[in-house]
């Protein structure tokens, strides 16, 4: 599914190969890249690094983006003497040293305690100079062919008699004549344009803010509702808790007294009411502005709710089921991608990700009405009553709409067939 543009930060990584010597890919590194057209970094930095790594591991997600295969990740100084923190685990990634890093006691230090703690390190773009004394601690050097042109071979050959366990990779390869003299020089690993070029991926991008917020919306569907759960998630989202507040506040004007915490505004409003607030909140900000998408995804999961009450089931669990449909398709996610970064319950994940069990039929209906297609949901309600649910969800939309000032008041647009 192509990422939607509709005013949401899309994330861009780039993505090459690394082959072995029977032309399999063995690894990916992956870089910097600030547009999906760009075919280099722009920049080489801390900035860039830190983009890459929360883009690899909470965007996208190592199986998204390379599977089982190693990930290679350029490092800078910042986060080798541990200015900056690696918030991940040794399994799997490759740190990559950039040329660029001027070694001294201070990197040396760091390099061996990564090392300590399981890292793989790679030293990118080796040449002989100051980078040597990082060479007992690499397990992978990559010589960039092109650039050392035939310097390469003794480079390699120095490399290989120094560290004789140490894999060489041959970058930047970019003629067949290339990649046959460094099989010949006895590189182990290759990379280069001749074998396949940077392909670059992009996505929507899930700020933690938005994580944080979805997880509460199903916070609040459960069964059984933990209020204390509730609140801390509100507390810890400042934009958010003084959202609310104020629309408490603006709720409980006919008081003497206002509400001045998130607690009090939950107990005042009642937890139903606390949910289709933050849900609103958290809808408008995806769609940022774009009004279409917000009455369709709340309109969506108000039926889904009332459907569902109908047939007995939690019509809680159905708002969030058709709530999180509608973002998904806000955001560029499929419904499975966005309910792995959530801790749903087995029935609701169920829905969104494979369309299975009563729920996820439900959802099926009700989308497809939306469509033009009623007789499923004929099927589940008396004669007459899908457009009475319909033009209700849109009533209901309206009103909060209009009462939150999130959008204009759409108008109601008529009921399919």
């Amino acid at each position: 599914m192509e990422p939607s543009n509709a005013g949401l930060p899309v994330v861009h990584v780039g993505r090459q190969a690394i082959y072995d010597r029977s032309g399999d890919v063995v690894a990916y590194e992956l870089l910097f890249r600030d547009a999906a057209a760009a075919t280099q970094a722009s920049r080489r930095s801390a900035d860039a690094t830190s983009r890459v790594i929360v883009a690899a591991f909470t965007d996208f997600g190592l199986d998204e983006l390379v599977g089982n295969r190693a990930c290679f990740i350029n490092i800078t100084r910042e986060f080798l003497i541990g200015e900056l923190p690696i918030p991940f685990g040794p399994d799997q990634t490759v740190l990559e040293i950039i040329e660029t890093v001027d070694v001294d006691e201070a990197v040396v230090a760091g390099v061996e305690e990564l090392v300590s703690r399981g890292f793989t390190i790679a030293l990118d773009d080796y040449t002989p100079g100051a980078h040597d004394r990082l060479l007992p601690l690499a397990t992978y050097v990559k010589i960039d062919v092109l650039g050392t042109g035939a310097d390469a071979a003794g480079i390699a050959r120095r490399c290989l008699a120094d560290n004789p366990g140490v894999q060489l990779i041959a970058e930047r390869l970019e003629t067949e004549e290339q990649l046959h003299q460094a099989m010949d020089l006895g590189f182990h690993l290759f990379q280069g344009h001749v074998l396949g070029r940077p392909h670059v991926v992009s996505m929507v991008g899930l700020s933690p803010a938005r994580l944080s917020r979805l997880r509460l919306v199903n916070a609040l569907a459960a069964a059984e509702v933990d209020f204390d759960q509730v609140v801390s998630f509100i507390t810890g989202d400042p934009a958010l808790t003084y959202r609310l507040l104020q629309a408490t506040n603006a709720a409980a004007s006919g008081l003497k007294a206002r509400v001045s915490s998130v607690r009090e505004a939950a107990v005042l409003l009642g937890l139903p009411t606390i949910r289709q607030w933050v849900t609103l909140m958290l809808v408008g900000d995806l769609a940022e502005g774009s009004e279409g998408q917000l009455v369709k995804t709340m309109t969506r999961a108000r039926m889904c709710q009332t459907v569902a009450q109908r047939v007995g089931l939690s019509g809680d669990a159905a708002f969030s089921v058709g709530l999180l449909s509608g973002v998904a398709e806000v955001i560029g996610h499929s419904p499975a991608e966005l309910a792995q970064h959530l801790p749903l319950a087995e029935d609701i994940s169920a829905a969104l990700a494979d369309g299975a069990g009563r729920l996820g039929h439900v959802l099926a209906v009700v989308r497809d009405y939306e469509n033009g297609e009623a007789a499923g949901l004929a099927d589940l309600l008396d004669p007459g009553d899908a457009v009475k649910t319909y033009l209700s969800a849109m009533t209901w939309c309206n009103e909060v709409l209009g009462a939150t000032g999130e959008a204009g008041r759409p108008s109601t647009s008529p009921a399919p067939a």
